[in-house]
């Protein structure tokens, strides 16, 4: 169980590019990052409007001289400090990732950065050789794979209690943007291909489904898919608000994922079901507490986080107890925790224990890259299947 002892020796020294006041994502990253006292927040670059900007990071505590008006800034300001960022997180529109992450990578600094990760596995590949090189962490948000019945689920299926996977179903969809853009800033620019990149919907919500499903089932890789998206808002259009995608899996197993800005009344949900041979599990973030297992011939349970029947793995996660609820804040500050023991480890050059340490890393990042590229590629041969690769 996580109770805040810390796990590496010090603080993080850490700062943020975005995230700033009018951000959607900002206090998300600072919730995480900030729980266990494993970063320290020194600097920013929080806003496009530079004093806006340091109007809102004094007020988090940083000192006005270290709140700075560009990322470029903040690298060279930071550069000739003895007690400057080590490591950054990006929380800025998905065009300017690759940007970022490359001038922070040379600058010698970790990165955790939002995703979708970069708009292309090219980049992607090119920033994992540079990260590389340099023996630097670049950790990715997939904010909810932090979940203690996450990693039950993965546990259950590592040890066969569901028996050989046959099905996968996975929807996260909500009604916000059911109407049009003409007042909303934070859409129009995930709505832009300039901006957004080739999706919407799929990469802003659908790698979440997407990397989960590798959490829990890391052995099963898509062999090929099918995808089907639409834009029901015409301005939206050639991105998508709608998709649906189907999966093949390489031992014989179907999948289907369903993402969705649209569903109008619901207020946001992810799904998912997991079907074996011999029981199957089902979890939604809305009751992140509770999982359903159900086996064959035998009556439902409800299996409840925190207790001492769940496996090993959920329970090293766990962080409330039985007794009370986990939620979103939690699961990202276990990804925090585990990017930043991470980043220790590189910088002790501890290979055995990043080879055996789980968190979200440029290779997730680039693996929901890979699968929006594909998903792209099916949707603009009109909804065909393709391979893989």
């Amino acid at each position: 169980m996580i109770n805040g002892e810390r796990t590496i020796e010090r603080p993080l020294r850490w700062g943020m590019i975005g995230g700033g006041r009018t951000g959607q994502v900002g206090y998300k990253h600072r919730t995480g990052a900030l729980r266990d006292g494993t970063y320290q927040l020194i600097a920013g670059a929080f806003d496009l409007d530079a004093e806006r900007g340091r109007d809102f990071g004094t007020k988090l505590g940083v000192a006005d001289d270290r709140c700075y008006a560009t990322y470029q800034d903040l690298i060279a300001g930071e550069a000739g400090r003895e007690d400057g960022v080590e490591v950054v997180s990006i929380a800025t529109p998905n065009f300017t990732h690759f940007e970022i992450t490359k001038a922070c990578l040379e600058a010698g600094l970790h990165v955790i950065c939002e995703k979708p990760l970069f708009f292309t596995v090219a980049e992607c590949d090119e920033v994992a050789a540079l990260a590389a090189s340099k023996g630097l962490i670049v950790g990715v948000t997939y904010g909810f794979t932090g979940h203690p019945l996450v990693h039950q689920m993965a546990a259950m299926v590592a040890k066969g209690m569901l028996g050989e996977i046959r099905i996968v179903d996975m929807a996260y969809t909500h009604g916000f943007n059911s109407g049009d853009d003409d007042s909303a800033d934070a859409v129009k620019w995930r709505t832009n291909p300039k901006t957004a990149g080739p999706t919407f919907v799929l990469g802003d919500i659908g790698t979440h489904l997407y990397y989960l499903s590798e959490v829990v089932l890391p052995h099963l890789k898509v062999a090929k898919l099918l995808c089907d998206r639409t834009a029901f808002i015409p301005s939206r259009a050639p991105l998508e608000d709608h998709a649906t995608v189907l999966m093949h899996y390489d031992n014989g197993a179907r999948g289907r994922l369903w993402v969705s800005s649209v569903d109008a009344g619901n207020m946001g949900s992810q799904r998912y079901r997991f079907v074996g041979s011999k029981a199957s599990v089902a979890w939604s973030d809305t009751h992140p507490d509770q999982l359903v297992y159900q086996v064959q011939g035998e009556p439902e349970r409800i299996l409840h986080h925190g207790m001492p029947y769940l496996e090993d793995e959920s329970l090293a996660c766990d962080r409330m107890g039985a007794l009370h609820t986990e939620g979103l804040g939690d699961s990202w500050a276990n990804i925090y925790l585990w990017i930043a023991e991470a980043i220790d480890a590189a910088e002790r050059d501890d290979e055995a224990f990043l080879k055996n340490h789980h968190y979200p890393g440029i290779a997730a990042g680039t693996e929901g890259v890979r699968w929006l590229e594909t998903c792209v590629r099916s949707a603009d041969a009109g909804s065909a299947w393709v391979d893989f690769e």
